[in-house]
């Protein structure tokens, strides 16, 4: 009897700590979307809901926050971001946490710290479970964020190697959004990137309209768009935008996302993550108007997947976080005391990016101070004209035309001490002095020009989306992920 007594114990503590995916009947998603905004903390989806929010009630006498797309999802978690080197860790790491439940170093994808053991990926578990697989991403698809989910790299900056692991191996079926950093390898005398996947029979959009087209039959898709912006990387949304209004047609983070569906859809289900990974780059470059947008766009990318959930209701799994917050970004500046004026960053229609490329021609035609500030009032509105609310003040025509002096020097002869680097952070002197003016009239700041080491909100709904509520480590973005795919290591 006390032998039955202790073996009844035994199973039933065995079933209480078995995990929820083992239980019987417990539905699983056929379909998982894994989106993650590099270096988008709370402060930035903060920051893009009363952006709009001010937009859409003009004459309201207090902040009213607008809902993004993911923002009422109905369950919400923060997670810690650290990794095995820092509380301020970096892309490589933080995704590495997400994709596989390990910590590891700064900078390293899919490896353990000393560098020698890899990891395997919730993007494995599930193609063995059947699934297809996709990886898009707004920047270039080698970066380090999209490589988690496919590579294994003791650096991430080894871009060749990186891409040529997702070209050879059986993991992607959706490759999509930038290009690659290094096509040819470091130097430049390795097989062609496109080349590799031609002989490995991916398919290679090379137009809008073949992106637009794609479909469950188009087989294996590499689609970068055709046109690209920075380091390989697509537009930024606020350049997209301007553009768009005189005529381009360009390719959006959501269009991609539309164009993974239809590729992945299948009997067995897909999982897809999608990074909008410019909201960091951004952030890096202390840009809020630039960011907002870049939550905005993932929040249309987003959007897509919510719309598809609406057709698949009982099936699909829908995750929102980041890996890390970039800038140390803050609503509240010293100047503007408790008030914030979002409505003025609607003035600014340009990234740091693209007006980096307008100092650069004023540069080369030896342009005046005065034109600088003209090509100012034009992008952003900031006005030397008296009595306006983006009127430049004395001490902010001052630290423009310091920074204007510094931009219209050749790069090899510009200041670079420790009171350089924390004006303007190793970028063009000028975009950063317009971009911090324009920030803290708006009632905005940043910290730093690096990564933060600030929780991160995880937002989900769909099947099994309660087990992401509360407050947990990003490894077990992995676990919890796992567990509800019904996935076992």
């Amino acid at each position: 009897m006390k032998r039955l007594i202790s073996w009844l114990c035994v199973l039933a503590l065995v079933l209480a700590c078995a995990p929820a995916s083992l239980a019987e009947g417990q539905a699983t998603p056929k379909y998982v979307f894994m989106f993650i905004g590099d270096g988008m903390g709370n402060p930035q989806v903060t920051a893009t809901q009363y952006y709009l929010g001010s937009i859409e009630n003009p004459d309201s006498p207090y902040p009213v926050p607008a809902n993004l797309s993911f923002t009422d999802f109905p369950y919400l978690g923060m997670v810690t971001t650290y990794d095995a080197s820092s509380f301020c860790p970096d892309s490589a790491s933080t995704a590495t946490s997400m994709a596989t439940g390990e910590k590891t170093l700064s900078g390293v994808i899919n490896y353990d710290v000393t560098l020698t053991t890899p990891f395997k990926l919730i993007t494995e578990y599930a193609r063995e479970a059947g699934k297809k697989i996709g990886v898009i991403s707004s920047v270039s698809v080698d970066h380090a964020t999209p490589a988690a989910y496919y590579a294994k790299q003791p650096s991430r900056n080894d871009y060749y190697e990186i891409a040529v692991q997702g070209i050879t191996g059986d993991t992607v079926d959706f490759l999509a959004g930038g290009g690659f950093k290094k096509p040819t390898g470091a130097n430049r005398d390795q097989t062609d990137i496109l080349e590799l996947a031609r002989e490995y029979g991916w398919i290679i959009t090379e137009s809008n309209e073949e992106v637009r087209s794609l479909s469950a039959e188009s087989g294996r898709v590499l689609a970068v768009n055709p046109v690209l912006q920075d380091s390989k990387a697509i537009h930024y949304e606020i350049d997209r935008e301007r553009l768009a209004a005189q005529g381009e047609d360009i390719l959006s983070l959501a269009d991609f996302v539309s164009a993974g569906i239809r590729v992945l859809d299948n009997e067995n289900g897909f999982f897809l993550m999608c990074e909008g990974g410019k909201i960091d780059w951004a952030g890096h470059a202390n840009d809020a108007a630039t960011s907002i947008h870049e939550t905005m766009a993932l929040s249309d990318a987003v959007q897509v997947a919510v719309d598809f959930a609406a057709e698949h209701p009982d099936e699909t799994l829908i995750i929102v976080t980041a890996d890390h917050e970039t800038g140390g970004m803050t609503i509240g500046f010293a100047t503007t005391a408790y008030d914030t004026h979002f409505t003025y960053l609607t003035r600014q229609t340009i990234s740091f990016t693209d007006f980096d490329g307008v100092i650069a021609s004023h540069r080369d035609k030896q342009a005046t101070f005065d034109e600088g500030l003209a090509a100012v009032e034009t992008y952003y509105g900031l006005t030397t004209v008296p009595d306006q609310a983006l009127t430049l003040t004395e001490g902010d025509v001052e630290s423009l035309r310091a920074a204007w002096d510094e931009s219209m020097k050749p790069a090899e002869e510009r200041e670079n001490g420790a009171q350089e680097q924390l004006l303007y952070g190793g970028y063009e002197p000028f975009s950063m002095a317009v971009s911090h003016i324009m920030n803290n009239k708006a009632g905005l700041s940043y910290t730093s020009y690096a990564h933060t080491g600030l929780q991160i909100p995880v937002y989900a709904m769909g099947v099994g989306a309660e087990r992401f509520s509360g407050l947990y480590d990003n490894t077990d973005i992995f676990s919890r992920t796992m567990e509800v795919m019904g996935l076992s290591k």
